[in-house]
């Protein structure tokens, strides 16, 4: 089965893991319906900023507005099966928590959840405040998966990109996205 997978990357720090994420996706096209993308404006800031470029704008996915209600993924009958917002502001995590739809990201996760699919968020902040926490027991608990942006070092990354993609292989495992990457006790 083809997965029809939406994209959201908000202005939190880490915008090298919705980087790598994309450059992923682009390899896995055989495995995707449709790609859908939607930016904040603080996320391409902080991409351009932390990244020192502006290839989001090269991707071939389809890139949505943060106004446009008008998306498909903005209802549930279009049939998106999984979200990953990625990195995952704690801003937008409580909005989405309280149920507040005020743009596109937060109102596509809403349908998501209401229509229990797969909602993938990759927190980046840390460390966390009580709030935070409760934001997080809340997404939990309504089906939202939450992996935090913490890479790991038993696959010996040698490059920042080696590190944060420990991150990123492991959101797609979660979207159910075959890829190749370092498994744990296996050999190369």
């Amino acid at each position: 089965m083809k997965r029809k997978i939406v994209i959201a990357v908000t202005g939190a720090s880490g915008a090298i893991y919705a980087k790598l994420l994309l450059d992923k996706l682009v390899n896995l096209e055989d495995q995707l319906d449709q790609v859908a993308v939607v930016m904040s404006d603080n996320a391409k800031q902080v991409w351009e900023f932390e990244l020192d470029e502006a290839t989001y704008k090269k991707y071939p996915f389809k890139f949505y507005e943060k106004s446009n209600f008008m998306a498909p993924f903005a209802s549930g009958s279009a049939k998106y099966d999984t979200m990953i917002i990625i990195p995952c502001s704690m801003g937008t995590l409580g909005r989405i928590a309280s149920g507040i739809s005020n743009d596109l990201t937060t109102r596509a996760a809403d349908v998501i959840l209401k229509e229990r699919r797969k909602l993938i968020l990759v927190v980046r902040d840390t460390p966390f405040s009580l709030i935070h926490i409760n934001n997080l027991k809340t997404l939990t608990e309504a089906g939202g998966i939450i992996c935090p942006a913490v890479p790991s070092f038993y696959s010996k990354p040698k490059t920042i990109e080696e590190l944060a993609s420990t991150v990123v292989s492991r959101v797609l495992d979660l979207a159910g996205l075959d890829l190749p990457s370092y498994r744990w006790g296996e050999t190369e």
